[in-house]
């Protein structure tokens, strides 16, 4: 069913058997700061990643962080629509060292809740053009929480061939978080 979803969100029909499985992720006892999908093959037309995360930063929606091949430097950026029930919001990043990502569940959060997301990252191999990502993903805190729908840029024409994900600003990714690299035919 979730690639079902997924394929609808990116406006084209997928079949199930049109992801395959790469790499997957789950974080043990003590958590991590990041996880890295390496090795990325180049012979896919899209990816995606699944995720299923917290972390052990102490507010209710920390963010989490996404970095392609070891690249630190200010060529991302990022624009956000979010809606928590009650308002709506938008936001953007110009010039900085990684793609924001959903919201996710912190420490703060009610235990064993855990964030969504779904992120598409487009023609990853294509060495003519920017990399883009669109990212759907939220958190519902018992009543609260977020969802957010997210465009990214990075700003390179190198194939992609690691993908690192964080907690944003600081902290660890906690246990059982999930995440899951699909290539995308």
């Amino acid at each position: 069913m979730l690639n079902n979803i997924a394929a609808l969100i990116g406006g084209e029909t997928a079949a199930v058997g049109d992801y395959e499985s790469i790499q997957t992720y789950t974080i043990g006892a003590g958590g991590s700061a990041s996880i890295t999908f390496s090795s990325i093959p180049s012979t896919y037309k899209h990816l995606q990643i699944r995720a299923l995360g917290r972390t052990d930063r102490a507010v209710s929606l920390p963010g989490l962080g996404m970095r392609f091949n070891s690249d630190t430097a200010s060529n991302y950026s990022d624009h956000s629509l979010v809606g928590d029930g009650a308002s709506a919001s938008a936001g953007s990043d110009v010039g900085v060292s990684y793609i924001f990502l959903a919201r996710y569940s912190g420490s703060s959060a009610s235990a064993n809740i855990f964030g969504a997301g779904i992120i598409d990252i487009l023609d990853y191999a294509n060495t003519n053009k920017y990399k883009t990502t669109r990212n759907l993903g939220g958190t519902d805190l018992n009543g609260s929480g977020q969802v957010t729908l997210q465009s990214g840029l990075w700003r390179s024409t190198a194939a992609i061939t690691s993908i690192q994900l964080y907690a944003d600003i600081s902290g660890n990714l906690a246990q059982y978080s999930s995440f899951a690299l699909y290539g995308v035919k």
